[in-house]
């Protein structure tokens, strides 16, 4: 009852339409896709490796690896999600300048990418695109002036809506997307007003085999809560196999951007079958390189 009452109310937030084509895109839910980048020990990207040089333990035991690929050339889908919340409207223009540096810079031809925001709502101000300057316009109109009124049959609670976020744009815009996908949060961390929880957030990004990348951007003129937000965003993106920024003067956004564009074109694609297991748990993963001294990261559970 209480999870058909979650996705009720989630839904009443936003209206996510379902990709075009949807009907037409085949994902084999039988194969656990695993992405993952590998560092040496002066933590430069290992990209010549082969099959043989990885292992992947689900629960512990050992999987026989059928799917690999070095994904450098392999198109991406990109979601970009930027709080517009009032705890960060100081800085929401460096968030629009560098999302449109990084639109321009990184997405290559076959690259799509959605870009939304939230607040005490969530709006989508570009759906799934391979048009760069659809994108730039959108991130041009973007902004808390941007989200759409509150329906008068649904109460606003309030406050930021950071989880309810990434649990819809996961579950309506990138579950039944095949491929790459990553999901980047520019935000400071906090949340005050989700129906769905951390684990629920973190669980719809695992099951939609999405890499969550959270960048902690904070006012550095306000004391608050918000430097306990990097902790909250690193819960959500180290299970998925992403990372969280803190941008400081050192690495600003831009820096940030590049860092992440930089791991993504230096990924590797696993994939195996699972054995028969029983259904809807958490089952965890350790992949590792059977070569030694060489760090790999990536997910560490999925769901079925």
């Amino acid at each position: 009852m209480r999870t058909c009452l979650l996705a009720m109310l989630l839904s009443a937030q936003i209206e996510l339409n379902p990709p075009k084509g949807a009907g037409v895109i085949t994902v084999d839910v039988e194969l656990v896709n695993v992405l993952c980048s590998v560092r040496d020990p002066h933590g430069a990207y290992v990209k010549d490796l082969n099959r043989e040089d990885f292992e992947i333990r689900e629960d512990g035991t050992r999987q026989e690896i059928t799917h690999f690929a070095r994904e450098v050339d392999t198109p991406m889908t990109v979601a970009l999600l930027l709080d517009v919340s009032g705890s960060v409207s100081n800085i929401i223009g460096t968030e629009k300048t560098a999302g449109q540096r990084f639109f321009d810079e990184v997405l290559r031809p076959a690259d799509r990418a959605l870009l939304v925001g939230f607040a005490d709502r969530i709006a989508v101000w570009q759906d799934l695109t391979g048009s760069k300057p659809l994108l730039q316009d959108a991130l041009e109109r973007a902004g808390p002036y941007a989200l759409p009124t509150v329906n008068r049959e649904v109460r606003s609670r309030g406050g930021t809506l950071l989880y309810d976020a990434v649990k819809l744009v996961a579950d309506q815009k990138l579950k039944r997307l095949p491929g790459r996908k990553a999901m980047i949060l520019i935000t400071d961390g906090e949340d005050n007003g989700s129906i769905a929880t951390p684990g629920n957030a973190m669980k719809a990004a695992q099951e939609a085999d999405t890499v969550v990348y959270g960048i902690h951007y904070v006012d550095d003129n306000r004391f608050s809560s918000q430097r306990d937000g990097r902790g909250a965003l690193e819960k959500l993106s180290g299970p998925t196999g992403g990372r969280t920024f803190h941008v400081t003067d050192k690495l600003p956004l831009a820096g940030v951007f590049a860092a992440i564009v930089e791991e993504m074109r230096n990924q590797y694609g696993l994939g195996y079958r699972p054995p028969a297991a029983k259904t809807g748990v958490s089952h965890r993963l350790e992949v590792k390189s059977t070569k030694s001294a060489l760090k790999v990261q990536a997910r560490t559970e999925y769901y079925r």
